[in-house]
């Protein structure tokens, strides 16, 4: 309306005038209601060209959405396992920091795993000494079969140098039976080193190992326990968090509520644009936004980034082959991130507010260049200017919302 009633002053009013005042009609009289179409016709016709003319250029070089969200993504509150909740630790929409406890599940069965691994590292620890004592008391026959067959040796080699001088003197037999004593004595001493070697390797590597796996029990039961209690992974406000003592929660069915994270929804909105924009929205693009949270106010943006993608366009691998008359039917759009042009331009505004969007094309680097023509830098005026146009509209509906909403539509 308000670009045809901007036309219909450049071209039907100059019209009527002419013909009121330059050809002498008269209204009701050579101009009626049956006779304006022919009489103001070529007003009329360039009214509608120009109108035409100007909406196209003011909504391609200037588009807007409706459909613009203060998009923000909260996060479940669940735990790592299933349990049943022991104790809570805050109430329903508290703020919490990063860290804090919020609740605590039933822990008896964590608790006795902490107590049985610890168990195991007081058993393997006793091993060691009780090995160390084992190793002394080897040592110990070590020396003792040392010294019987030193005894041995002795009395066998006495033995046979009697023999030897006086063959009636000993036996042959008693030579013999002290070689196989010296012999059982050796392989005694064989025996004890061997034990002593065991019980070396035992305390050098075994034990060790079974201490350090001991050990990695512990702190793998000292984790588990630590995750049945439930902490906050960022700061924020718990939300719909009506957690009570005895609630059972699954991570996959029952979480326990949803925490917003702090300064979500406070950095950038997201516009969905129509896909005839893909060409002009670019980032550094200057854009505003008014939103019904924020009555009878503009907020200056700027394109931050485009996203290079349309959703509608996106498939999930299934048993069932993609028709694409399926985005045809809902086409997606050029989604834009809107970034606040001064600090703090999003506040006031509730994360997941849905606002309306105007971005701007500026032409007004390009028209710095000496080597543009007449045309096009007088086309490039023309965008720059039809602007304030679109700008106008948007403060315009700003300005009209809160009694669209408020009163034709009942307050909701």
């Amino acid at each position: 309306m308000l670009e045809l009633l901007f036309c219909s002053a450049l071209t039907i009013l100059p019209d009527f005038l002419y013909r009121r005042y330059r050809q002498g009609k008269r209204i009701g009289y050579e101009i009626t209601l049956f006779s304006v179409w022919y009489e103001l016709r070529y007003g009329i016709v360039t009214c509608l060209f120009l109108t035409v003319s100007l909406i196209t250029t003011i909504f391609y070089f200037h588009p807007a959405t409706s459909a613009a969200v203060v998009m923000y993504r909260a996060v479940p509150i669940v735990p790592e396992g299933i349990g049943r909740v022991s104790e809570v630790y805050v109430g329903l929409n508290e703020k919490v920091t990063a860290g804090q406890p919020l609740f605590r599940l039933d822990d008896s069965e964590q608790v006795a795993a902490v107590a049985t691994a610890q168990a195991k590292i007081d058993e393997v620890t006793a091993a060691v000494a009780v090995t160390q004592t084992e190793i002394a008391t080897a040592e110990a026959r070590i020396i003792e079969a040392r010294s019987a067959l030193k005894q041995a040796e002795d009395e066998r080699d006495t033995k046979a140098e009697i023999r030897r001088r006086n063959p009636d003197a000993v036996s042959v037999r008693e030579v013999e039976r002290l070689q196989n004593l010296v012999d059982g004595r050796a392989g005694g001493l064989k025996a004890a080193e061997a034990e002593k070697a065991t019980l070396a390797a035992k305390i050098e590597t075994q034990l060790p190992a079974e201490l350090r796996t001991a050990q990695a029990e512990l702190v793998q039961a000292q984790a588990d326990l630590a995750k049945t209690v439930v902490r906050a992974g960022v700061p924020g406000e718990l939300q719909q968090f009506a957690l009570r003592v005895g609630d059972l929660v699954n991570p996959m069915m029952r979480p326990a509520g949803v925490l917003v994270p702090e300064g979500a929804g406070r950095a950038a909105i997201q516009a969905g644009f129509g896909q005839i924009e893909a060409d002009i929205i670019k980032p550094g693009m200057a854009a505003e936004i008014a939103c019904i949270a924020r009555p009878f106010t503009i907020i200056p943006m700027v394109v931050s980034d485009v996203q290079s993608t349309i959703a509608s366009g996106q498939f999930r691998a299934t048993d069932q082959l993609f028709d694409p008359v399926q985005a045809a039917q809902t086409p997606g759009t050029i989604v834009a991130h809107l970034e606040p042009m001064f600090q703090g331009g999003l506040e006031g505004v509730p994360p997941g507010s849905v606002c309306t969007a105007n971005a701007y094309t500026s032409y007004h680097e390009e028209l710095k260049d000496p080597n543009l023509g007449t045309f096009q830098r007088i086309g490039m005026h023309v965008v720059d200017t039809v602007g304030l146009v679109h700008a106008l509209i948007l403060r315009m509906q700003a300005v009209i919302a809160p009694v669209k909403v408020l009163v034709f539509s009942g307050g909701h």
